[in-house]
C-alpha cells in the first residue's frame, strides 16, 4: 500500500487529504480542513499565506506525526491565475493579492494599449479576464510594487519552493496565467517583453508528475507537481473510458466547463466566444470557459449569516427544492467582487426589468436555474468551436453533491449528467502523485483507478 496526500486549496476552503493505493484501488480519508479567508487591507483584497502555510504545515503533521503514515508523496493545487513574488533571498516580497482585487480593470485597460486584445489571445489562448496574473501583474509594475522582486511563482509553486526549496512553475497553472503559450507549451516571453514585464523573474517549467525534490524538514517526503490547477487535477480525475463524447464541469466556486482536446483552439471564433485554452494532465488541453459558478450562492449564505441566519448548504439546496421556480433570471458572470450579494442580485434583476427574488430560498434556486441556463449556452459554444457532439456531461467537485442541480442541467441541457467524485480534485492530485512516482501509468490508467474507486450517480432530463 503507498500513501500520498493532497493539499488542495480552494477559494472558500483548503483541505490535507490522504490517499492509499492498493491493487488498483484508491481510498481518501480527510485529516484537515480549514478556511481560506481573503484579508481586506485598506482598498486592497490579500490573500492570508502564511496562515495557509501554516495550515498546510498541520496537515503533513496530522498524517507524519498523528497517524503516523510513512508518505509516499505530497502535491499541492491551488486555485488559479493568483502569485508570489520573492526577493533575492528567496523570501516572499509583500502579500499575495486576491484575484478579485478592484484594481485589476484598470490594468486590463493598460495593456491593450500596448498589446490589443487579439494579440494577447494569439499569445497565449488564455480567456480575457481582469482577475488573470497577467493583469495583476501589470497592476502591481504601475503601482512601482516589484521592487526587489526576483522569482514570481503562482501560489502552488511558492508552496512547493517553501516545501522543497526548488522555485519551478507547474505547467497547468502556468496556462492560467495569460502570459504562457499553449501552443509552444512555454512562456510567451514576447509578450512580456512588450509590456516591458521582466521575463528573467520566470522559473523553469514543470509537468504534472515531475518530482520537484524531498520536503525540506523532516520528515523528508517527495513532494511532486501535481496538477498545480486546482482543476486540471479536478479533470484528471473524471472517470470516463474510451472513445465517450463528454464534456467536464469543474463544479465549486467557480464552474469550469470545457472538453478535453489534442491541441489549442486559438482562432477568431475562440477569441469572439473568449474560451480559454488551458494545459491538462498528460498534455492535454482544457479547452473550456470560466463561468461564475457556487459564488454567488457562497457570497448570499455569508450575507445572511451575518443577519443571524445561518444554512448549511444542504439548508439552501432544500429551500431552492421548495422555492417557486424561474422567479428571477440573473447573468451570473455579471457579478466579480464580493460584498453583500443578495442586494446586487436585486438591483441586477431591477435594471433588467424583474422582480428580485422574494425569500431566500427563491435566490438560492434563481442561482441554480441561471447556472443550469448559463451550462447550456457554454455546452453549444463548446459543440460548434471544438466541431463535436456532447453527450454527456461530467460534474464533478463539490457541486456534484448538488442534486438539484445536477437535475437542472440534466433538463436545461437534455443531456445525461455523471455527478461525481465529489473529491476530483484531490484525487486527481494524488493519483497524479502516484504516476510520478511510477505506480501508474499515465492519464487511462489514473481514470481506471477513478472509476474502479468511486461510483457515479448519473441523471437524465
Amino acid at each position: 500500500m503507498s500513501h500520498y496526500l493532497a493539499i488542495d486549496l480552494g477559494a472558500e476552503s483548503g483541505r490535507a487529504i490522504l490517499g492509499s493505493l492498493i491493487d488498483g484501488r484508491l481510498a481518501i480519508d480527510e485529516l484537515h480542513r480549514f478556511p481560506n479567508t481573503p484579508v481586506r487591507e485598506g482598498d486592497g483584497l490579500f490573500w492570508d499565506t502564511w496562515k495557509l502555510w501554516h495550515e498546510i504545515q498541520r496537515g503533513i503533521a496530522i498524517a507524519a506525526e498523528e497517524r503516523r503514515i510513512a508518505l509516499d508523496g505530497i502535491g499541492v493545487d491551488t486555485w488559479g491565475v493568483d502569485y508570489g513574488l520573492l526577493d533575492p533571498d528567496g523570501r516572499l516580497s509583500g502579500r499575495p493579492r486576491h484575484y478579485r482585487d478592484a484594481r485589476n480593470a484598470a490594468a486590463v485597460r493598460a495593456v491593450f494599449e500596448r498589446v490589443p486584445r487579439e494579440q494577447v489571445f494569439e499569445y497565449t489562448g488564455i480567456q480575457i479576464m481582469q482577475i488573470n496574473t497577467l493583469y495583476q501583474w501589470y497592476a502591481a509594475r504601475m503601482a512601482g510594487e516589484l521592487g526587489p522582486a526576483r522569482r514570481l511563482l503562482n501560489i502552488p509553486d511558492l508552496f512547493n519552493f517553501w516545501l522543497t526549496g526548488q522555485a519551478r512553475s507547474e505547467a497547468t497553472i502556468a496556462s492560467t496565467t495569460q502570459f504562457f503559450n499553449p501552443c509552444a507549451m512555454t512562456w510567451a516571453t514576447e509578450l512580456l517583453q512588450r509590456l516591458e514585464l521582466p521575463v528573467e523573474m520566470l522559473c523553469p517549467l514543470v509537468t504534472p508528475g515531475a518530482l520537484l525534490g524531498s520536503r525540506v524538514e523532516p520528515p523528508h517526503v517527495p513532494v511532486y507537481a501535481v496538477g498545480g490547477h486546482d482543476t486540471a487535477s479536478a479533470v484528471a480525475a473524471v472517470p470516463v473510458e474510451g472513445g465517450e463524447n463528454w464534456c467536464y464541469i469543474s463544479s465549486g466556486t467557480w464552474s469550469l466547463m470545457g472538453v478535453e482536446l489534442e491541441r489549442p483552439i486559438v482562432n477568431a471564433a475562440s477569441l469572439a466566444a473568449n474560451y480559454t485554452n488551458e494545459v491538462g494532465v498528460g498534455g492535454k488541453i482544457r479547452f473550456l470557459k470560466n463561468i461564475a459558478g457556487l459564488w454567488l450562492l457562497q457570497e448570499c449564505r455569508r450575507a445572511w449569516s451575518l443577519e443571524g441566519h445561518e444554512y448549511t448548504y444542504a439548508d439552501l439546496t432544500q429551500m431552492a427544492a421548495e422555492a417557486r421556480p424561474f422567479s428571477a433570471s440573473i447573468e451570473v458572470d455579471a457579478f466579480l467582487e464580493p460584498g453583500d450579494m443578495p442586494r446586487k442580485i436585486s438591483d441586477h434583476c431591477r435594471a433588467r426589468g424583474q422582480e428580485p427574488p422574494r425569500t431566500h430560498g427563491e435566490f438560492a434556486r434563481a442561482i441554480l436555474e441561471s447556472l443550469a441556463r448559463r451550462y447550456r449556452e457554454v455546452l453549444e459554444d463548446l459543440e460548434q468551436l471544438s466541431g463535436r457532439r456532447v453527450d454527456a456531461i461530467h460534474i464533478v467537485g463539490g457541486g456534484s453533491k448538488n442534486r438539484l442541480l445536477n437535475q437542472l442541467v440534466a433538463d436545461e441541457t437534455g443531456r445525461r449528467v455523471i455527478a461525481g467524485p465529489s473529491e476530483a480534485t484531490a484525487i486527481g492530485n494524488l493519483l497524479v502523485q502516484a504516476m510520478g512516482a511510477g505506480q501508474l501509468d499515465g492519464l487511462d490508467e489514473i481514470r481506471a483507478v477513478v472509476r474502479k474507486s468511486f461510483a457515479p450517480e448519473t441523471f437524465d432530463s
